[in-house]
């Protein structure tokens, strides 16, 4: 029956894409005319009749309809109804004809095993965490004047041979800042000369699991995962292996030894995205197991800047006797998320060939960036952003809490919280996180599902609620409207 197909494509498109009624309509009919589910010359059910059939106002289900007949997948016929246009192609028409020959085979443009892969799991657009009042960004407490002031100074000194490409792993006083914020902040056991710039942290993974593993080889992941690493893992040829995270982080046990890794990718200080952080027995834990499989760390310290109570976590690298984490952080939590720039911190062995391969794979420059960069951290502005940031995030963070603190309780309770700029609201098994995040999209509300962060595991339900770039006048409005859809949905469970 027509409209079963369309709810059944309506429930799909705004579970995947959050998008409005009228749209999933429209895309809904426009499906089921290029399917063949309505052909050409077949008459639609009038529009008061597909309204009552599909639960829907009038409005949602005209607008729809004019919308594909401006397109021409509809024709209206005065005093009879809408009909399909007989120019919509009919499922399994193949319009490519050449004379003489009859029908000539339809060229297949299709993505590669690993390329539809990619596109099918972790859409960034579905788990990158953002506001959760969407559509706006917030960066008042960045110094932009100043920002802007000293680009323009070293962009007027620039040299020739700053805007060419770079071998040497990045801007030299760059490299020295990050060391020394590095050294003192994050008890990082490190020279300059083990720093590389990169764009970001996907580069630092990808150069990693080019460098360190081969096509086919096993690498670690934490269960629920940061996407953009299982991403860049599974274009580089590599195997991924779920590990169970708990509430001191990644845990691997017996089962696990059977699939030996030769990486480990974690994030110890605020495991993305429950917010765990890996206790100091399970760090010691986690370097012996890489010692005994011979595999490499790859520590990932995203948010490490914003913790709001207790002193800063000490790096897993900091724990390392054998040199073998490599510890990857970026300047966008603090700056912007556009600045792109990033660093990895390389084992001193093999440096030299990671600042080589940088260069032959990547290419990179932004020299004049890297210099206004390394200005405005020696001139003490990075800090002072940060400190500035910090108070700011905090307070939202705040605010945040107080509105989700009616619904806390029993299995419902917040993770993560205590440090990073997104929390994750633990939900009990009988809630659907996917129904619910898309029940709060419809509202205007952009949270992400925790189960859809999961590889293997089924048995985590919660929303990941990112506070960063959300207005402070709007957090406490939109914090109460969330909570009162999650009381509802909680109700409806128990």
């Amino acid at each position: 029956m027509l409209s079963e197909y369309l709810l059944a494509e309506m429930n799909r498109l705004g579970a995947r894409d959050a998008l409005p009624l009228h749209r999933q309509l429209y895309e809904a009919l426009r499906r089921a005319m290029l399917e063949g589910k309505l052909g050409a010359g077949e008459r639609l059910p009038s529009s008061r009749d597909l309204a009552q059939d599909l639960g829907l106002s009038r409005n949602t289900v005209v607008a729809a309809i004019n919308q594909l007949s401006v397109e021409g997948y509809l024709a209206s016929r005065v005093g009879s109804g809408t009909y399909v246009n007989d120019s919509v192609p009919r499922a399994g028409g193949n319009p490519l004809r050449r004379p003489g020959l009859g029908l000539a085979p339809a060229p297949m443009a299709r993505l590669s095993r690993r390329g539809e892969a990619l596109t099918a799991a972790f859409r960034a657009s579905e788990l990158e965490v953002q506001p959760f009042t969407p559509g706006i960004a917030d960066f008042s407490a960045f110094p932009l004047t100043l920002w802007q002031r000293l680009q323009n100074k070293h962009w007027r000194m620039t040299y020739p041979d700053m805007l060419d490409y770079n071998d040497s792993g990045g801007y030299a006083p760059l490299r020295r800042a990050i060391a020394d914020y590095l050294r003192v902040f994050r008890s990082v056991q490190l020279d300059a000369d083990q720093v590389i710039v990169t764009t970001g942290t996907q580069q630092s993974i990808e150069l990693c699991a080019r460098l360190l593993a081969d096509h086919g080889d096993t690498v670690w992941v934490e269960d629920p995962a940061y996407w953009g690493a299982a991403k860049a893992f599974m274009a580089s040829g590599l195997q991924l292996h779920p590990v169970t995270v708990d509430d001191q982080g990644i845990r691997p046990g017996g089962p696990d030894d059977a699939h030996p890794p030769r990486l480990i990718y974690v994030t110890p200080s605020h495991q993305y995205p429950t917010g765990a952080v890996m206790s100091l027995p399970r760090r010691q834990q986690l370097l012996a197991t890489a010692r005994a499989h011979n595999a490499w760390i790859l520590e990932d310290d995203y948010d490490s800047e914003y913790r709001f109570s207790g002193p800063p976590l000490s790096s897993l690298e900091g724990l390392d006797p054998d040199g073998r984490v490599f510890y990857m952080g970026t300047f966008s939590k603090v700056l912007y998320p556009g600045i792109k720039l990033g660093y990895l911190v390389v084992p001193k062995p093999l440096a030299d060939a990671f600042r080589q391969a940088h260069y032959d794979f990547n290419r990179p420059g932004q020299m004049p960036l890297q210099a206004a960069l390394a200005e405005f951290i020696e001139m003490g502005h990075f800090s002072s952003a940060l400190r500035r940031a910090r108070q700011s995030y905090a307070e939202r963070r705040g605010a945040l809490l107080d509105a989700l603190r009616p619904v806390l309780a029993g299995d419902t309770f917040i993770s993560g919280a205590d440090q990073g700029l997104h929390l994750c609201l633990r939900l009990p098994p009988g809630v659907n996180d996917r129904q619910l995040a898309q029940r709060l999209a419809q509202q205007g509300l952009t949270v992400r599902p925790l189960s859809a962060y999961c590889l293997r595991r089924q048995d985590l339900q919660g929303l990941v609620i990112g506070y960063g770039y959300a207005p402070m006048a709007g957090i406490g409005p939109a914090g109460r409207q969330l909570a009162a859809v999650v009381r509802d949905a909680l109700a409806r469970a128990g």
